[in-house]
C-alpha cells in the first residue's frame, strides 16, 4: 500500500482498493435531497473500516461481483443539512448524536455484476419506506437473496447491519472513532 494520506485516521479508500465501484450519490443530484452536497466524489473511511470493506469486496469478487459504494464518510456539517430536510431518526441521524458515517465507520453499499449492473434489491438506495428494511419480504425472491448475500458478505467482513436500511453497514468497532467535520476537499491531491 505504501504511505497512505490520513487525516484524523481517515483515508481515501481508492488508495487501498481501486476495484470498488464508487457512486457517491451525495456528490451528485441523484439522491433524496435532489442536490449535490459533497464537493468531490471521494470515498473516505477510517483505515480499519476501509480494510474491512476491502475484505468484503474480495469475497464479492470471489463470487463474481463487486461492491458499489453509495456513501461512506460524511462530514458532520453535511449531516446537519440532511437532518434539516429529513427529521426521521430511522433514516437520518440527528446532528447532535451524529452518524456512524460522521465517524468514517459506516458505508452504504450494494452489489454489482461483472458488467457493473446493480443486482436487484428490495428497494432503491435511500428509499425511505418499509421496503428498505432488512425484514421486508414482499418482494421477488431474487431481491431477498441478493440482500441477504450482501448482508452475509458485509457481516463476515466485520460490519453490522441496520434494520431500517438494507444498504447501510456499520463497522463493528465504530465506537472507537469520534465525530468529524473534515471537508472532503482535504483528501484531494492535485
Amino acid at each position: 500500500m505504501g504511505k497512505l494520506k490520513t487525516i484524523e485516521g481517515l483515508v481515501n479508500v481508492m488508495d487501498i482498493d481501486d476495484s470498488l465501484v464508487i457512486d457517491l450519490r451525495y456528490a451528485t443530484d441523484n439522491n433524496f435531497l435532489k442536490k449535490k452536497i459533497y464537493p468531490l466524489s471521494l470515498c473516505i473511511l477510517q483505515l480499519e473500516t476501509a480494510k474491512k470493506l476491502l475484505k468484503a469486496n474480495s469475497e464479492a469478487k470471489r463470487l463474481g461481483y463487486r461492491i458499489k459504494v453509495f456513501d461512506a464518510y460524511r462530514p458532520l456539517s453535511v449531516q446537519k443539512l440532511m437532518w434539516d430536510l429529513v427529521q426521521n431518526e430511522d433514516f437520518v441521524a440527528p446532528p447532535w448524536k451524529g452518524s456512524k458515517h460522521n465517524r468514517g465507520a459506516a458505508v452504504d453499499v450494494t452489489l454489482v455484476n461483472k458488467n457493473g449492473e446493480e443486482l436487484l434489491m428490495p428497494s432503491e438506495f435511500d428509499e425511505f419506506s418499509n421496503r428498505a428494511s432488512i425484514n421486508f419480504m414482499d418482494v421477488p425472491k431474487e431481491a431477498i437473496e441478493n440482500r441477504e448475500l450482501l448482508g452475509r458478505i458485509m457481516t463476515e467482513a466485520g460490519f453490522l447491519r441496520l434494520n431500517s436500511e438494507w444498504w447501510h453497514f456499520d463497522d463493528n468497532e465504530w465506537y472507537k472513532y469520534g465525530l468529524y467535520d473534515v471537508g472532503l476537499e482535504k483528501f484531494y491531491e492535485k
